[in-house]
């Protein structure tokens, strides 16, 4: 009876994680989708910097794969939804704003599963990812703000900026000092 227990508890653990990783993929496509169209745009440094949230997500997704896999769960590859095309530049960062914030609290709720469950490697897995998703939700509603406040005066000023990463891309989190 407690083998039985332990795998009902261990299976709520990794439907969670499931889920986490299907809401990554979706935020993956998601900015990479806009990082191309900002780039196009000629808004290269808004462009490089969602590229390396982008890089954050696949991350992300991959730390989720590795704990579903150590628990004898098979990762999901399915995107929790589908990309949000062709954006305005004024719509991209409340749009991702909105995103993360309701991943943090999403990911909060997911926490508290797997700790109701005994599970304290996953939830301390989601305590960091929260921390990365809040770093990325403060970035984007700063830049929404910017926006909001400055309007094209903003935009004129990242008009034409480069967007190279590199060649050996780091995510955001790393690149603006969080590991």
């Amino acid at each position: 009876m407690e083998q039985k227990a332990r795998e009902k508890k261990k299976q709520a653990a990794i439907d969670v994680l499931n889920k986490a990783r299907a809401m990554e993929l979706q935020a993956i496509h998601q900015y990479m989708n806009q990082h191309y169209n900002l780039d196009d745009m000629d808004y290269g440094e808004l462009a490089a910097k969602v590229k390396l949230i982008a890089v954050d997500e696949m991350r992300h997704a991959e730390m989720f794969a590795e704990r579903i896999k150590e628990l004898g769960g098979e990762p999901t590859v399915e995107a929790a939804g589908k990309a949000e095309k062709g954006q305005k530049v004024e719509a991209i960062f409340p749009f991702d704003a909105k995103l993360e914030d309701d991943t943090v609290a999403t990911y909060n709720e997911f926490l508290l599963v797997c700790r109701e469950n005994g599970d304290s490697t996953s939830m301390k897995l989601f305590e960091a990812v929260i921390d990365e998703e809040q770093i990325h939700f403060n970035y984007f509603d700063n830049v929404s703000g910017h926006i909001a406040d400055l309007g094209p005066a903003y935009l004129a000023q990242k008009a034409g900026t480069p967007s190279a990463t590199g060649l050996q891309t780091q995510g955001f989190v790393a690149r603006e000092g969080g590991e």
